[in-house]
Formats: structure tokens, sequence, C-alpha cells
């Protein structure tokens, strides 16, 4: 599906992510995307994208390297959207812990990352997700819908509140593997997903479109 309005979207490059894999998905929806780590260019675009693969505490130091964190809370603080993906989800949680090493993220919302329990470790593969009522990243997906995961860390404990009771809450998205652990979340300007949706297929196309359209 082609948006009729092209947006522009950076893929924030901070040596951590599978970006040419996003910025032909992103294309794929009609965006108009680059790839940059330029600070003015991710701050004035329509939308930012921050991918990421591999080591939590990696990651986390190449986004603070490319002043990453910085554009995040910039862009946050205007009401500006972000997507995060994969460990791209994960860095905007409190904290990552890998090998008993325990690493501060973004903290734009409570909780710990910490290894996924299951008898087969990484999560390898396609999946469902259980979403919740009146999602606008899921909008339009069946309720069978898979979406492709590599990873062998994730959230398994929500403890998230809004602030204020004016606000709406974040909508969390579950799937399971071995436990349940957040999937996707969509919290105002900031959304996330665990899984890849530039390797999800149609439904991934879907969701990304989803996302493009509310730019």
């Amino acid at each position: 599906m082609e948006l009729s309005a092209a947006r522009k979207v950076v893929v924030f490059d901070y040596g951590f992510g599978n970006v040419r894999s996003a910025e032909r998905a992103l294309a794929r929806t009609g965006a108009e995307v680059e790839i940059t780590r330029d600070f003015d260019r991710a701050m004035n675009a329509d939308g930012l994208l921050v991918p990421g693969v591999g080591a939590f505490a990696a990651c986390m130091r190449g986004l603070r390297a490319a002043r990453g964190d910085w554009v995040i809370d910039r862009r946050l603080s205007g009401g500006r959207p972000v997507l995060g993906i994969c460990v791209g989800m994960q860095i905007l949680f409190a904290r990552g812990i890998e090998h008993g090493v325990e690493t501060a993220g973004l903290d734009e919302w409570p909780g710990s990352v910490e290894p996924l329990e299951a008898e087969i470790v990484p999560h390898m593969g396609w999946n469902t997700v259980a979403v919740p009522p009146g999602s606008e990243l899921f909008a339009g997906l069946d309720a069978d819908a898979r979406f492709y995961f590599v990873h062998s860390y994730a959230v398994r404990d929500w403890t998230f509140e809004a602030p204020h009771t004016l606000l709406r809450p974040p909508k969390v998205t579950w799937s399971t593997h071995g436990t349940p652990f957040v999937a996707a979340v969509e919290n105002g300007a900031l959304w996330a997903t665990q899984f890849h949706p530039e390797k999800s297929g149609d439904a991934g196309a879907q969701l990304l479109t989803n996302w493009i359209g509310t730019l």
C-alpha cells in the first residue's frame, strides 16, 4: 500500500542495525527515506526509525556516541514520532541485564530487558502476537498474523503507568516464547517492536504503512 503523500523518515545510523533492510521496507510504503546520523536531519524528519541488533550495552554505547539519545529525547519532548525496532526497542527501557551486567537504557519506560526463559534460545522465527484493543500499529492485520523475531532477551514484566489520568495509557502487545514478553508498545509519539517488521513480509509492510500513516 502506497501513501498519497510521501513522509520523510530517517533511519538513524549509529552502527547497530539492519539499516538497508529498514530503508527498503519503508521505501515500499511510499516514504522518502534517508539513512543518516546527522542531528538536524534526524530532528527534522517526519519520523525517526531507530534499529538495533546485537548486545544492549554495545548498542547504548553506539547510540550515545552518535548523540542518538539526545535526538530521541528531543523528538519525544516535541511529540515527534519515533519507532524502535528489536534492540532499538529494548534500549528504550530503563536497563538491560546481560550475563549479570546491568547497563542503563534511555528510561523512556521503566523495566528491565532480561534473558528469555525458554527451552530454545534465541527465539528465532515467526510468531503470533496478542494485540490490545484499539491498536493503530496493528490496524488491518488479522489476529493470526505472524512476525519475525530474532532475540535472546526481552521485557517480561510491564510496569509502566500513565503519569496523568487524562493521558491515554500505553497499548502493549505481547507474544510468548517460553514465557510471555512485550512484543510491541504504542505510547504517544513513541512506538516500538521487538520483532523485525522489515523482515515480516506483508504483515510487516502493513505495520510500517500504519506507522507512516500517523506521521
